[in-house]
């Protein structure tokens, strides 16, 4: 694995090249362009708070609506994002991966950073929420932040490996995803607090590691608080999902050209 990775950081020009040739490709003839990344979570915030606080009203702990969902769209709209393209990766560029050797986890890694670009780009409202609505970051928050980002990246990474090496294989993959990302959104607290979760229930409901990570993100962000147990778990799990998922997928690399 570490000979991989050092083989993937020499082709850092290939990997760069590629993420700013999906990012050009993506935006390219498009008249909002970059707005995009803004106005998608933003519309969906803007509907979720007038279900939650019009009809089916939520407590949220005193947190205004629309910043306490915002800041959990963002990062779920970065991780299904970022899933999907990866998946797809390969699949769209399999006459570049039949033609030359280039280590083929460039154009799923870059498929990530391509959205998080975006990320960074949606995250600017949700500075401007956070001052609009007068909530207080500790110092200590802007610390553990980017920890969270990166837990995340390394959870994305280990499952878009993985989704990108079977949909070589199994092409309804894609759809499948779709269906999971799906029920994942609603078993994950994006529209609602974790508080809605019965405490007997709490410990099951923090094995899935977006849940542990976006309430991570509220705590800081949001509550002025530390992040509980449910980040360390988060943290264990993607990194055991990333290794596997990368051990996967390089085992599996040299069948790519030949299934095609």
């Amino acid at each position: 694995m570490i000979s991989n990775i050092k083989t993937l950081v020499n082709s850092k020009d290939l990997l760069f090249s590629w993420v700013g040739r999906t990012i050009r490709g993506r935006y390219q003839q498009s008249v909002l362009g970059w707005l995009w990344a803004i106005v998608q979570p933003a519309a969906s915030v803007v509907i979720f708070s007038v279900i939650f606080t019009q009809f089916v009203p939520v407590n949220t702990g005193g947190i205004p609506y629309p910043v306490f969902s915002y800041v959990a769209v963002v990062p779920w709209a970065f991780f299904a994002s970022s899933l999907s393209d990866m998946t797809n990766s390969l699949v769209q560029n399999m006459s570049l991966v039949t033609k030359i050797y280039f280590p083929r986890e460039a154009l799923v890694i870059a498929a990530m950073l391509a959205r998080l670009l975006d990320f960074g780009v949606a995250a600017v409202l949700l500075i401007i929420l956070i001052i609009v609505f007068r909530m207080t970051v500790t110092p200590l928050g802007l610390i553990v932040l980017p920890f969270i980002l990166l837990m995340q990246i390394v959870l994305v990474m280990g499952l878009g490996l993985i989704m990108a090496a079977l949909n070589i294989f199994y092409r309804d993959v894609q759809p499948m995803l779709a269906l999971v990302i799906q029920l994942w959104f609603y078993a994950s607290p994006i529209i609602y607090p974790v508080t809605m979760v019965p405490e007997k229930y709490r410990f099951l409901y923090y094995l899935n590691p977006m849940a542990g990570i976006l309430e991570s993100y509220r705590d800081i962000l949001l509550r002025q608080s530390m992040p509980g147990y449910y980040l360390l778990f988060s943290g264990v799990f993607s990194l055991v999902v990333f290794l596997l998922g990368y051990w996967f997928f390089k085992r599996v690399e040299f069948l790519f050209a030949d299934i095609v």
